[in-house]
């Protein structure tokens, strides 16, 4: 019997107001729903985008006490649906966050949490640059959810440039991979599509990209293009510029016929490491 359902991905554009961006995520996600959804995926920072990082340490939540963490396992439950909580920015208690994303199931339980493990260290051309790791913890841990459906792997944004851990995550088990974002839309341009495309190719996986779009008030801009990709690489959805959602369709036994095809996850061979003194 095949397993088939729908995915959703949110996209929209956070700045500071954490009240007004979790509205717009509820009202998105509901709408998802109704047109169907059975998985809703939301993006990176979707409660809150600041100007500084260093607003995230005098500004931010706990866990316990950070809203998102009551709304959305509420409404996973009210809509009976899965919701993957891109991720929010929860404060330690040491002076550094958290970028951590949650999953959510139908009857409201966390069915995994991740830590972003690669913080976005960059300098680009005209003088952006950005230094997560001046305010943010690193993780150490991979993540995988159950879903009803299969397995979902969990990353976070800058995560795709690492194609060793999506490896490790489908060796692991993982059937979809998860990578919200909030890519620059510098980056975005030249590398969003590509990079994408490539974790679910070399995977046989499902991806769900949510990502944020827009132009902030004190200039950010992020690139938006959420995507949902097949295991073979086709783009079955593409968010585009603006705010709202995007929806597919999944069959598991694409995972399985992609990686029959190609089944370059049991031709994995483990390498030798040799170094020479020079």
């Amino acid at each position: 019997m095949s397993v088939t359902f729908t995915a959703a991905c949110i996209q929209l554009c956070a700045e500071e107001q954490v009240e007004k961006n979790i509205e717009k995520a509820v009202s998105l996600t509901r709408a998802a729903a109704a047109d169907g959804a059975d998985l809703v995926c939301l993006p990176e920072n979707f409660s809150c985008l600041e100007p500084r990082d260093t607003d995230y340490l005098t500004r931010g939540f706990d866990e316990q006490n950070h809203p998102a963490l009551t709304i959305f396992p509420a409404l996973a439950q009210e809509l009976g649906l899965v919701i993957a909580l891109g991720s929010l920015t929860i404060q330690r208690g040491d002076g550094r966050v958290s970028n951590r994303s949650y999953v959510f199931g139908p009857d409201a339980t966390c069915l995994a949490v991740y830590n972003k493990i690669h913080l976005f260290d960059v300098a680009l051309r005209g003088g952006e640059m950005y230094r997560e790791s001046a305010t943010v913890a690193p993780g150490d841990e991979l993540a995988c959810a159950r879903l009803p459906w299969g397995t979902l792997g969990l990353s976070i944004c800058y995560d795709v440039r690492f194609p060793h851990l999506y490896r490790e995550l489908a060796q692991r088990g993982a059937d979809f991979l998860a990578i919200p974002a909030a890519f620059t839309a510098t980056t975005g341009e030249a590398h969003w599509h590509v990079l994408v495309r490539a974790r679910a190719i070399e995977n046989g996986c499902y991806v769900f990209a949510a990502g944020q779009s827009g132009r902030r008030h004190w200039g950010r801009r992020t690139y938006g293009h959420s995507l949902i990709v097949d295991p073979w690489g086709n783009v079955l959805a593409d968010g585009g510029e603006d705010e709202g959602f995007i929806l597919a369709p999944v069959e598991l036994a694409k995972v399985a016929e992609a990686r029959a095809m190609i089944p370059s996850l049991q031709h994995d061979r483990p390498l030798r490491q040799e170094f020479s003194a020079g």
